[in-house]
């Protein structure tokens, strides 16, 4: 019997409205919102009620993304449906990491707030954003932004799509070269150039902060972002790091797929990461849970597969 694994979206994903459905129908949503409004009040209205613009402010996105991520988990826990590992994207990692229970609920929102607070200070010394580029290969990819000064592939998503992150005045140029090279761009709905080296400031601020945080034992594998294998060693070295060098979120599911896994279920809005990891290996089984309906049509397949 292969393994389950619960993978957590980052910025990009959120969306007016996020949760709202699930805090509704779920007590154990309910009760999780509720902890995430002890802790910085205001969160679950920003999810339910907030417009784009509002969310797609970093101080604001990565509180509100990670609530709707332990809610959905929480839920599926209470339904009996429990991962064998876990990951998250940017953000997500800190979610994954409290489920993984290294930290608890209140300790996660209070990391992530603090993570975006820095995040979006560093944002704003910096004309910068992300553009995702399909139909490259990595290489390739790498390849063109050496031609453009501050451009760096930070994302390495899966088999053609890396994101690049860089000065808004660079990706133009940059875009068009894509464009001659057979690629195709999208823009990104996040505040700045994260994972890249204009976020070396607030890496550093981070982990001066993570020193006052206490870590306990995992009681599951977490993979890293930074290394693309299990956590192991420094934790707060592995968070620190993820927020100024590249995902390796390819490399990261090929090495949990080794490790047995089969099954993924990606907690929060949206399923971008679902679409990544079936072209990372279309052999998988993959389910996401984002509201009530699809956290009821999760706990009924996955139950009849598993």
């Amino acid at each position: 019997m292969g393994k389950i694994a619960f993978v957590y979206p980052g910025q990009g994903a959120q969306y007016p409205g996020m949760g709202l459905n699930l805090n509704e129908r779920d007590l154990f949503a309910r009760f999780t919102f509720n902890q995430m409004d002890q802790v910085r009040p205001g969160t679950s209205d920003q999810c339910f009620y907030g417009d784009m613009e509002t969310l797609t402010q970093t101080v604001n996105t990565q509180p509100c993304i990670f609530a709707v991520e332990l809610s959905g988990t929480n839920a599926l826990l209470s339904r009996g449906i429990v991962p064998d590992m876990v990951a998250g994207f940017s953000l997500g990692e800190v979610a994954a990491l409290t489920v993984s229970g290294a930290v608890d609920v209140p300790t996660g929102l209070s990391m992530v707030t603090e993570r975006a607070k820095l995040m979006q200070a560093a944002s704003e010394q910096v004309d910068s954003a992300m553009i995702a580029v399909m139909k490259l290969d990595a290489a390739k990819v790498a390849e063109l932004c050496t031609a453009h000064p501050e451009t760096y592939p930070v994302n390495y998503n899966c088999p053609g799509q890396t994101v690049v992150a860089g000065k808004k005045d660079q990706l133009g140029a940059l875009k068009a070269d894509i464009k001659s090279a057979g690629g195709r761009v999208m823009p990104l709905r996040v505040s700045g150039g994260f994972h890249s080296p204009f976020m070396t400031e607030a890496a550093e601020q981070f982990g001066t902060y993570l020193q006052g945080v206490n870590f306990g034992d995992f009681k599951m594998p977490l993979y890293s972002n930074y290394t693309a294998q299990p956590y192991d060693g420094d934790v707060r070295n592995l968070l620190q790091q993820q927020i100024c060098n590249p995902i390796q979120w390819q490399t990261l599911g090929e090495n949990m797929i080794a490790a047995g896994t089969t099954t993924f279920i990606e907690v929060g809005p949206g399923n971008v990461l679902s679409g990544l990891i079936r072209r990372i290996d279309k052999s998988v089984h993959t389910y996401h849970v984002e509201d009530w309906e699809s956290l009821d049509q999760t706990v009924n397949e996955v139950t009849a597969h598993v």
